[in-house]
């Protein structure tokens, strides 16, 4: 430990959070502006994030993500100091610690976030400190773009349209080659000691399909730029390919910053597609500053009173991949076993649980926070509000997906469907997209016994979608 008595030069405290880079980054950048020593602190305090705490997926990518930053400060002749909260007492140590004078950090926008860290800012400059907060992982400031009625965007198409008018957003920042070297390092904990690991090792498959960290955004960012964006319009809707840049949870933990994602792949032709879809990122996050209690309420108050069925029993079957159709169970598997799913699927799988089933959106929105790397509070309210037809340019109740024609549209040679459901790798496409209405001969032929080696469905989807319909009517009537 640092002897706190020994009279140490002025420092800067750079609060780290989901930043977890050192290009692009402006806290850092005005940290050293001021010609003071850096010092870098992550703060483990997940009860202040309540009730959207970091879930268990989510912690197993921040505990790789903190072991990769490490790394990279070490190798600019830093540190990264770890403690665990509450954040403001935290703070308050390493400053008398440190002697610093000022406390830096970028801007998160959750509701609970937001409101913890205007308490700390305010409580910090009322010790004497000089604190700042800079705009990193945006694109725009979510109360910036407004109607000319000075109110918030509820459809897409106009808030890209504002956004347009802005034209392209800066340059990134480069990262700095070195840091102020440090001769005295606060105390810090080890990354182990967070406990972000399951006590039950169940991440094999996150462990192969990831590598969290800067380093594996920016190699994810340039294999997209090379192969994949000028084709993302036609690719993107297809789990069999490659189409996607897979992004998600790097730029959600701010391991590469929206700018940095925009201007390299502006530079190639036919990006504007995805580019969209990074303001479609913004939208989210438009949406829930301006309607802080989306989260775990419908945007249109009237879905409020939508008669959901409480059924725990068809919650698990959903959540295990034990539906019975193919679509539908290969993406929950891919989801279990890799942390992601592909967004075509997350619109499919969710479907299925609000209009097939009739289970509240809140119910699927909570399974994906805890089991998704990317789960984000922004995009994971739009996506589950937007399914089930109770959001902000959300989709029509009425439009309910069929998984059978989905899958045959979106995986018509079913590789995605035999890449995670190996039962059904012995049937030729499309017929393991009805599995359930093969003959016996054929299924026996392909090593497949329904309702022991593959499940019979949950539900008939044509039932189903006329019982959602005939509570929509309801909700209207």
């Amino acid at each position: 430990m640092t002897d706190q008595t020994t009279k140490r030069e002025p420092a800067v405290i750079l609060w780290v959070r989901r930043d977890l880079r050192l290009a692009d980054n402006p806290a850092l950048e005005a940290a050293l502006a001021t010609g003071h020593k850096v010092i870098p602190v992550f703060i483990w305090a997940p009860e202040e994030e309540a009730p959207w705490a970091p879930g268990a997926a989510s912690q197993w990518w921040l505990h790789h993500a903190l072991i990769a930053l490490q790394k990279d400060l070490e190798e600019r002749h830093a540190g990264l100091v770890i403690r665990k909260g509450p954040t403001l007492a935290a703070l308050r140590a390493v400053s008398r610690e440190t002697n610093a004078g000022q406390v830096v950090w970028n801007r998160l926008y959750e509701p609970a976030v937001m409101a913890r860290d205007k308490a700390i800012k305010t409580a910090l400059r009322a010790d004497g400190l000089d604190v700042h907060s800079y705009q990193a992982n945006l694109l725009f400031e979510p109360w910036t773009i407004k109607t000319q009625q000075e109110q918030p965007y509820q459809v897409f198409t106009p808030f890209y349209r504002c956004c347009s008018q802005y034209g392209p957003p800066p340059r990134p920042l480069a990262a700095p080659r070195h840091l102020p070297r440090l001769t005295h390092l606060p105390w810090s904990m080890t990354v182990d000691e967070l406990g972000l690991l399951p006590a039950l090792d169940w991440t094999d498959g996150l462990q192969a399909s990831w590598k969290p960290g800067e380093a594996g955004a920016k190699e994810l960012l340039d294999a997209f730029r090379a192969e994949a964006v000028t084709d993302y319009k036609s690719d993107r809707d297809r789990p069999d390919f490659v189409g996607t840049s897979r992004l998600s949870p790097h730029l959600h933990f701010g391991e590469i910053s929206p700018r940095h994602i925009w201007t390299t792949c502006a530079q190639v032709p036919n990006a504007e597609p995805y580019l969209r879809q990074l303001i479609w990122r913004e939208f989210a996050h438009h949406l829930l500053f301006h309607f802080p209690h989306t989260p775990d309420k419908p945007l249109r108050p009237a879905f409020e009173r939508f008669p959901w069925k409480r059924d725990e029993a068809a919650l698990r079957r959903w959540q295990r991949g034990r539906t019975g159709y193919p679509i539908v169970d290969a993406g929950m598997q891919e989801l279990w076993k890799t942390g992601w799913m592909h967004n075509r699927v997350r619109m499919i799988v969710a479907s299925f649980l609000v209009k097939d089933l009739l289970i509240p959106w809140q119910e699927g929105a909570r399974w994906f926070w805890d089991t998704l790397v990317d789960a984000d509070l922004a995009n994971n309210t739009l996506g589950w509000q937007w399914t089930a037809g109770c959001g902000a340019d959300a989709a029509p109740y009425f439009r309910i997906f069929n998984p059978i024609l989905q899958a045959a549209k979106f995986d018509p040679d079913g590789a995605y469907v035999k890449q995670w459901l190996p039962a059904l790798r012995g049937l030729p496409a499309p017929d393991l997209h009805r599995v359930f209405e093969l003959s016996p001969t054929l299924l026996a032929k392909a090593g497949i016994e329904l309702g022991r080696t593959y499940p019979l469905p949950m539900v008939d989807h044509a039932q189903a979608r006329d019982t959602a319909l005939e509570a929509y009517a309801l909700l209207k009537a």
